[in-house]
């Protein structure tokens, strides 16, 4: 074995071991404070929801346990049996690969087939896991036609974006800064069409009817200086009973999106807080930071990619013929990337819940009180069966939101704001 897959063992090695312990760790930690509700939590939640909550958290960890082991040992499998380059080329020679339009389809197929992988995985969460807690409203149909279109949506988008990427490669000098800026413009132009064009494949969109609910949401836009060029209703009954809201676009091509699932379990005053948390996201410059760092990490990527083409000891050690370096890198960088990115997570994840502490002081201060989003809150996290008690080191990993503890806390402390 060379060096260099030694190296990628000892990653992938520690990663999977680090996501055992600490998947172990939660579920010791939420199994000591079951029973019934710890203190801070004692006014926020019944003590049934809070057992099925529990039940929840462990069989969802329990499956995320076994599902992180399974990837790994494919992972291992696949590298190290020399099947990923043997794959490689079997697509290259299957369809003719040539020029950046054959490489970048070889580099689609070799992620579907790998990918293929996961779907007994997301089936059994969808129909084994889900089901069992009442969450899965979708059919056996419904879950193989988004499976099929997805495969064509990313066909479509795609792969006419990666041969862009493989021939600013092949014809540039610095490659990877000019493909930066063009994926930069083409990620973009996805955000605007991503709700006029993709979303409406899977999820049908309403406008939300003239009523009380409009009205105050509107009203709410007005006051904190939002505008959005519609509020829609999306259909995610369909699939899950799982609830949510978030905007899509940017500048005058924003929407807002409410999940019906939202609209049947929160008041009209909550709706508000929760739509004003959104609006605050917006307001602090949170999303145009997000979209600016996961420009720059792009840019980090490609940099990363460019370099390992050139480098022979790395090809070679996964298996690779110098004639396939660019191609080759990019395929091993998007299936082996995470052995190393996965301990950038702690990161993203503490600026994420810094942004959410401020996204609900902003939405205290457009109410002029924290209880309709405490309400609001405290009724999503009793539908969706949170885990109410994670493990500290835990939620410092993996948690992008606050705990509803942490979050309640915060909010009854938090100082007014003008906006």
């Amino acid at each position: 074995m060379s060096e260099t897959l030694l190296v990628f063992v000892a990653l992938l090695a520690a990663k999977t071991a680090a996501q055992c312990l600490l998947e172990f760790l939660n579920r010791r930690h939420v199994r000591a404070l079951a029973g019934s509700p710890p203190a801070p939590l004692a006014g926020l939640v019944d003590a049934d929801t809070y057992d099925k909550s529990v039940r929840y958290t462990l069989a969802g960890s329990r499956f995320s346990t076994a599902n992180d082991v399974y990837g790994a040992l494919v992972l291992g499998a696949v590298v190290l049996t020399g099947f990923l380059p043997w794959l490689f080329r079997a697509l290259a020679n299957l369809v003719g690969a040539q020029g950046a339009w054959g490489f970048s389809f070889v580099l689609l197929a070799l992620l579907w087939v790998l990918g293929l992988t996961e779907w007994p995985w997301d089936w059994a969460h969808q129909f084994k896991l889900e089901e069992r807690f009442g969450f899965n409203k979708s059919t056996q149909g419904l879950w193989w036609g988004d499976k099929l279109k997805g495969m064509a949506v990313v066909l479509l988008i795609g792969w006419p974006i990666l041969a862009l990427i493989l021939w600013i490669a092949s014809a540039l000098p610095l490659w990877w800064l000019w493909a930066w800026v063009a994926l930069t413009l083409v990620q973009l132009l996805i955000l605007v069409l991503y709700p006029r064009l993709i979303l409406p494949l899977f999820n049908k969109l309403t406008p939300l009817p003239d009523g009380e609910l409009k009205t105050a949401l509107l009203s709410l836009a007005d006051r904190t200086g939002f505008r959005a060029s519609t509020i829609q209703v999306i259909d995610g009954s369909r699939r899950s009973g799982h609830s949510n809201a978030f905007f899509t676009g940017f500048g005058r091509f924003r929407r807002i999106v409410l999940f019906d699932t939202l609209i049947q379990q929160l008041s009209v005053r909550e709706l508000e807080a929760v739509l004003a948390h959104e609006i605050g996201h917006y307001r602090k410059g949170h999303v145009p930071r997000m979209i600016a760092v996961s420009s720059l990490s792009s840019l980090v990527a490609f940099a990363v990619i460019a370099w390992l083409a050139g480098a022979p000891w790395f090809l070679q050690g996964f298996g690779f013929a110098a004639q396939d370096a660019l191609p080759a890198a990019f395929a091993i960088f998007l299936l082996c990337a995470g052995v190393v990115t996965y301990w950038f997570t702690p990161i993203a994840n503490f600026w994420s819940r810094r942004n959410e502490y401020e996204a609900d002081a902003f939405a205290k201060a457009a109410l002029g009180s924290p209880a309709s989003l405490i309400d609001g809150l405290r009724k999503l996290h009793t539908a969706n069966l949170s885990n109410l008690t994670p493990h500290p080191l835990y939620s410092f990993f993996h948690y992008s939101h606050p705990t509803l503890a942490e979050r309640t806390a915060a909010l009854e402390l938090a100082q007014d704001e003008c906006f």
